[in-house]
């Protein structure tokens, strides 16, 4: 007796992210076509059954639905958009499943562009580290109607245990920008106390567990701070360039709104040192940046 096809679905963006998030889309039994600028990243997912895709055209065809993890609205709209994007090839009434994080604007535009093509636009940034991604735990923020949510949570479901539904369209990426903002604003006092407390010659080792400790212990200090102190940034999540980004995007839907907004002003500057300095570096050396004062 033959076995009915599997559901095919495409993945275009194999960073620290979307290899997690597409291999999840393997364990579940999709047919999973593949494509990233640097075909070596989906070299083990082509082992697990993956296909790989020469262009997120290609990636699309006959698939429903595609889901995307790239840098910024940029490489967003190339995947989408551009001579071989994968808007040229997808079925009509696919879902365009975009969980990149992009600005407000990108993602209004992206859907009414999508959906001049007969495709259904969701917006879905998520928050979580890579190895939250590789076990199906990551928190997905999600912009849509909610019939079209309905239609995408089979293809969500892998990904996430947690999926919270802000609303229509972009609603899913303004929330994803305040979370990032507000990282960044938190990671920067994070580094500024702490190059302070070295300078003041303190005892790192018990301003450390004095931090862990106290009512300043929220998540990112618990994180951050023991990493920072050590100077230990092996293990790099998230990089000073992408969190500039982030806190760009996020600075800009904010002041089209409010139009005093000093601390995160202050965090998009320092971002911007760290991004000129050390752009694919893990974002907690922003503390070496803030102890050599001649580097910021």
């Amino acid at each position: 007796m033959a076995h009915p096809p599997r559901t095919r679905v495409a993945f275009l963006g194999l960073g620290k992210m979307g290899h997690g998030m597409a291999g999840r889309l393997l364990d579940a039994g999709f047919d999973v076509a593949v494509w990233n600028r640097s075909k070596a990243k989906a070299d083990d997912l082509i082992g697990r059954g993956a296909r790989w895709a020469d262009s997120p055209a290609e990636a699309a065809r006959e698939t429903r639905a595609i889901l995307t993890m790239v840098a910024d609205a940029a490489a967003s709209q190339a995947v989408w958009l551009g001579p071989e994007g994968a808007a040229s090839t997808a079925p009509a009434d696919a879902l365009a499943i975009e969980c990149s994080t992009v600005s407000h604007q990108h993602a209004l535009d992206m859907a009414a562009a999508l959906r001049a093509r007969d495709l259904v636009y969701i917006d879905c940034p998520v928050t979580g580290l890579p190895d939250a991604a590789a076990r199906g735990e990551l928190t997905l923020l999600i912009g849509a109607e909610p019939n079209d949510l309905d239609q995408a949570r089979p293809f969500l479901a892998p990904l996430s245990q947690t999926i919270r539904h802000f609303g229509p369209v972009g609603t899913g990426t303004v929330y994803k920008l305040i979370n990032n903002l507000m990282g960044a604003i938190q990671i920067a006092g994070i580094a500024e106390g702490l190059a302070i407390a070295e300078h003041a010659g303190l005892d790192m080792t018990l301003v450390r567990e004095a931090i862990l400790s106290s009512v300043v212990a929220s998540p990112q200090v618990l994180r951050h701070a023991p990493r920072m102190i050590a100077r230990d940034f092996a293990n790099a999540t998230f990089t000073a360039a992408l969190r500039h980004k982030d806190a760009v995007y996020a600075l800009n839907l904010g002041e089209a709104l409010l139009p005093h907004l000093p601390l995160s002003r202050a965090a998009v500057e320092i971002y911007a040192k760290a991004a000129a300095a050390i752009p694919a570096e893990d974002e907690g050396r922003l503390i070496e940046l803030l102890s050599d004062q001649s580097r910021v």
